[in-house]
């Protein structure tokens, strides 16, 4: 079972419905650590066409400016990696600048940046996205217990946290009841890693 505190990473391709997402959890007031996803900011880094450590540093500035965006509906920011008391955001550029925990690539996005930050605080991880949870092969998968195809996470996601035995779960964020049910220790749709 997945309860706060935790790490919240809110996906970039859910910007169009994020205040409604940072509103239910500004509602909430549970102690959850938002790692945001990078959104169009990283589409327009990946659309230059650049690569290696300068796309690495491109696509986490692109984070913090999503992270900014996802403050607009007043959850507080913080450029600290530390377990809140209510939902804040974390804006990850000088954290990782002072870690520089992963490799420099494109299999490594949010996900996995989202993932380390669990680990390092020694607390599940619930990834929101646009989609139900990881599919492979055409279909959900309920249980992730190894790494399998998916496009839905990045290439290092679930390899990082199988390997770092980091409860974890992947929700669909366009559906409030199942953000209410994970937060509340409850079954809802969506894929359970490794726990």
């Amino acid at each position: 079972m997945i309860v706060p505190p935790l790490v919240f990473k809110i996906g970039g391709s859910l910007h169009a419905r994020s205040r409604v997402v940072c509103t239910l959890l500004k509602s909430l007031d549970l102690p959850v650590l938002i790692v945001p996803g990078g959104g169009p900011f990283a589409r327009t880094v990946r659309e230059m066409g650049v690569g290696g450590t300068a796309a690495h540093w491109m696509a986490i500035s692109a984070m913090e400016q999503y992270g900014w965006y996802l403050s607009v509906t007043g959850l507080p920011v913080t450029d600290t990696l530390s377990l809140p008391p209510r939902p804040t955001i974390l804006l990850p550029y000088s954290v990782l600048r002072s870690h520089d925990p992963l490799p420099h690539t494109w299999d490594v996005t949010s996900d996995t940046i989202a993932a380390w930050c669990a680990h390092t605080l020694g607390v599940p991880l619930v990834l929101l996205k646009s989609v139900d949870g990881i599919r492979s092969g055409g279909r959900l998968l309920p249980r992730v217990d190894s790494p399998v195809p998916t496009g839905d996470v990045d290439l290092s996601f679930l390899g990082y946290v199988l390997g770092k035995k980091i409860p974890a779960m992947v929700i669909s964020g366009r559906h409030p009841e199942r953000i209410r049910a994970v937060l509340s220790g409850k079954e809802t749709i969506g894929t359970t890693i490794g726990f």
